[in-house]
């Protein structure tokens, strides 16, 4: 399919918008005193998200939003090529290699959701295991959050939940007859990482919260097949032991490891980049809170990862060096003296993998990723470069039987590839494999570049710009400034089939690799952290006055767009340049900093953005709030907020404030400028939502971009 470029049909005359006034939203003002600042908060009461009154308001909006959307002549068609676009290949990724058995997730064209499928090695036959949508005897749609093979391959730990509510029950499959064992444990939604299995497969270690917690004061348990889970031992958290005390936000994990005598127990600390490590004989497990556990890794070690392989410990450390190194250390010394084993350099050291014969380092070199192996061998470990086949990311990385590697492999214009490398041999050639099967699209007249951007203080910041070859720098291109920047995440290049409906119509798509993620290790983090935040607005701003100064866009036809941690990052800069953009989306977005410590997700964030019991923080905190930056009768962009009913990580009372506050500023912006709150009542933070629900959110965002642009295709009828 080769790229029809269109150019942007601007209309004639001044775009035509919303007919009505906003729905009615009650102000019920609520002061707090901050350290001698006094705050007030008009929409305090949308905070019991169980009131009918909150709950009928949100109908409101969402109606109004769909009533405004469903104007918009070329929505239809958009969703249509969206559609066409998702469909032209199939999606993989989850591969878990167990006694032979590859596991792996996958999305066929025309499917809504992802299926859990297996097959006999690596290029077997493969069969469907499980479709989250229609599971015997239990109605409606589920979502797999997360799942776990037993060492033998026989059965499968897995968690289901629904409606993007992230709340996994978690189920026993026997892969054999694809049939469910009695298991369903509640309260599981925290094992992202999975369970570990015992190594006669009688049961597992898992992570379970309390009923009337979200996040908070989980506790791993051991449970034996069959057993009620309500007699499950506690073995590691949240008040199981008076030797070791945790706090609230502290996220522990049990890890064993194929052909090691030890336990590894992981806690993350919130969302804190360090993370903490005890080992124990995996012997004495069925001690439960007796367990012998010894510490050997606190927050002041600075280790973002470790993993266990026989007696060594491998960890990634940022606490002498910003872009990591790679340590190891042996249990048998019983010491916590770590040695080197590869070096910090220019690359930012990501993760560690670990096979029978080697350790692979993954790195983000000048934004794209590098691979390491780290041979084991006594008297020192030789480390060689493993050559990947075009610079993109790698996202699964899969040891295999006789020293070679499964990994996923994509670009920002190369579609994910499954190969097989051989690392030990450096004359092999990659291998495809059709565990991800190539999609029919054509890419080859979309062009990808980095250049580097001049911020505010001066430091220089990756954008990455994605575009049509053809395309003019005529400064009047429909262009989308996305930015994240937050807990050290970075944005790597990834492919993405529907991002074509956007640059085929002469559309660029650009990146801003703003401070507070992890693209240049964590200094860069640190640059956009709590008393810093405030960098990660202004990178943002910098790259977005970058597009306009170079002609890709003006400000009458760029848009910018955040979600989640994001939302603080488009927040801020609609709030403090809202010239620079016609439109902007705020997607499940963390939109009222003061107030986000104190939901059920809080607790945790307090590592990543302060609190405000802190003087400093909170100064720093307000200074950039969304919520309490929109300044009544300033000008804004057009915006549309998004959110999901049942999302639990930012609850969506949060976008409900923001999209409030900004109707307010200017009751009269939806004749020109109108403000939409979009949600999504069977859909949470993102996590579990089928792809119809994505696509039908990008066809009504970009839609409104484009309406927003003056596009004549996309204007509603007087």
């Amino acid at each position: 399919m080769k790229l029809a470029l269109t150019a942007l049909a601007l209309a004639a005359c001044t775009h035509v918008v919303a007919q009505t006034p906003y729905p009615s939203t009650p102000q019920k003002p609520v002061s707090d005193n901050y350290h001698g600042t006094v705050v007030v908060d008009p929409y305090r009461w949308m905070e019991d998200m169980k009131s009918a009154e909150f709950q009928g308001w949100l109908r409101s909006q969402a109606d109004y939003a769909k009533a405004s959307l469903a104007q918009i002549p070329g929505r239809a068609a958009l969703r249509e090529r969206l559609g066409q676009l998702a469909d032209a290949g199939e999606s993989t990724g989850g591969y878990e290699i167990v006694a032979g058995k590859l596991f792996y997730m996958k999305r066929a064209p025309g499917q809504n959701q992802s299926r859990l499928w297996v097959r006999a090695g690596v290029e077997g036959v493969d069969r469907e295991l499980l479709d989250p949508n229609n599971i015997a005897g239990e109605p409606g749609k589920h979502a797999i959050d997360w799942y776990t093979p037993s060492p033998d391959g026989r059965l499968l730990a897995v968690g289901l939940s629904s409606g993007g509510s992230e709340n996994s029950v978690l189920r026993v499959l026997e892969v054999a007859s694809g049939k469910f064992l009695g298991e369903a444990i509640a309260y599981t939604g925290l094992n992202q990482y999975g369970v570990a299995w015992f190594k006669d497969i009688s049961g597992f270690a898992y992570n379970r919260h309390p009923a009337d917690e979200r996040y908070n004061k989980s506790a791993v348990f051991m449970h034996k097949l069959g057993q009620d889970p309500s007699k499950d031992q506690p073995l590691f958290g949240w008040e199981v032991s008076a030797k070791e005390k945790f706090a609230i936000a502290d996220l522990p994990y049990v890890y064993l490891s194929k052909g090691s005598r030890w336990a590894l127990a992981e806690v993350l600390h919130g969302d804190a980049v360090e993370r903490s490590y005890w080992v124990a004989p995996a012997d004495q497990l069925h001690l439960g809170a007796a367990t012998p556990w010894r510490r050997i890794i606190s927050p002041a070690d600075k280790i973002t990862q470790a993993v266990i392989s026989g007696d060594q410990v491998y960890a990634l450390s940022q606490k002498k060096a910003s872009r990591r190194e790679l340590l190891s250390l042996d249990l048998r010394a019983k010491t916590t003296l770590f040695r080197g084993v590869l070096p910090a350099g220019e690359s930012v050291l990501q993760h560690v993998s670990v096979a029978d014969d080697a350790v692979y380092v993954k790195a983000l070199d000048a934004g794209v990723s590098k691979l390491w192996r780290v041979a084991k061998k006594k008297g020192g470990a030789a480390v060689a470069t493993v050559a990947l086949p075009f610079e993109g990311t790698l996202r699964e990385i899969s040891p295999l039987a006789g020293g070679e590697l499964l990994v996923l492999h994509e670009g920002w214009t190369q579609a994910p590839q499954s190969l097989v490398l051989n690392p030990g041999k450096a004359a092999a050639p990659a291998r495809r494999v059709d565990v991800q099967k190539p999609n029919s699209l054509d890419t080859s007249g979309v062009q990808a570049k980095r250049v580097m951007v001049k911020s505010h203080d001066g430091v220089m910041v990756p954008l990455s710009i994605l575009s049509s070859k053809s395309a003019p720098l005529d400064g009047k291109r429909p262009t989308v400034l996305s930015g994240y920047g937050a807990y050290g995440i970075t944005q790597e290049p990834r492919f993405g089939a529907t991002r074509l409906a956007w640059l085929e119509r002469g559309g660029v798509l650009a990146i801003c690799h703003v401070r507070g993620g992890g693209e240049l290790g964590e200094d860069w983090h640190q640059g956009g952290y709590i008393l810093t935040k405030q960098n990660t607005v202004s990178d943002f701003i910098a790259c977005a006055e970058y597009l306009i100064a170079n002609k890709y866009a003006s400000p009458a036809t760029l848009a910018g767009t955040g979600g989640s941690a994001g939302g603080i990052t488009i927040g801020g800069a609609i709030t403090q340049r809202p010239e620079l953009f016609a439109a902007a989306q705020s997607a499940v977005s963390l939109s009222d900093m003061l107030r986000m410590e104190f939901t059920p997700n809080g607790a945790p964030n307090i590592a990543e953005f302060g609190t405000v019991s802190n003087p400093a923080h909170f100064k720093a905190m307000y200074a950039i709030s969304p919520y309490h930056r929109v300044q009544d009768g300033r000008a804004y962009p057009a915006v549309i907020a998004t959110t999901g009913a049942n999302d639990p990580r930012v609850e969506a009372w949060e976008p409900g404030k923001l999209a409030a506050r900004l109707q307010a500023a200017n009751p009269e912006s939806y004749k020109s400028k109108p403000v939409l709150l979009r949600v999504d009542f069977e859909g949470g933070h993102g996590m579990g939502s089928g792809v119809a629900q994505r696509l039908d959110e990008t066809a009504d965002v970009w839609s409104f971009f484009l309406w927003q642009f003056g596009d004549a295709g996309f204007q509603p009828k007087p």
